[in-house]
């Protein structure tokens, strides 16, 4: 089964990039660039099929991706969430909120490592990611 990915990015060169890497590698990726209305779509199940990984960046406009993963977290507290961002100190906004944080820039390498083991964790056991 393919899994379907969502990637929060207000940047639209590099979410367009993400999702071309993301895609090549088989997975079916659900790009947005407006963190509240992605927070609203998945919170509404607007999207055609589970998502099965969010990804994020940290500094957007309008939300943060702390703020996006706080509220992600109250209808979604299993959900794998990948933060990215150019920011090593803002890995601490996310203290207690169960992600997992890399730095920019991140080569394609270590993006498709780190989605495939977070999807598969999932899928062994969606109650430890």
């Amino acid at each position: 089964m393919q899994a379907t990915l969502l990637l929060v990015d207000d940047n639209a060169i590099q979410a367009a990039t993400r999702q071309t890497i993301l895609k090549r590698a088989g997975y079916f990726v659900i790009a947005a660039l407006n963190p509240v209305r992605a927070l609203q779509q998945i919170q509404g199940g607007e999207f055609p099929t589970e998502v099965n990984l969010v990804i994020t960046d940290h500094l957007m406009p309008g939300m943060s991706g702390a703020d996006f993963v706080r509220a992600l977290r109250a209808t979604n507290p299993t959900i794998p969430v990948l933060v990215i961002s150019g920011l090593e100190e803002a890995e601490q906004e996310y203290a207690g909120l169960n992600i997992t944080f890399r730095i920019k820039p991140l080569l394609p390498d270590h993006l498709l490592a780190t989605v495939h083991g977070l999807v598969k964790a999932h899928e062994q056991d969606p109650e430890l990611t």
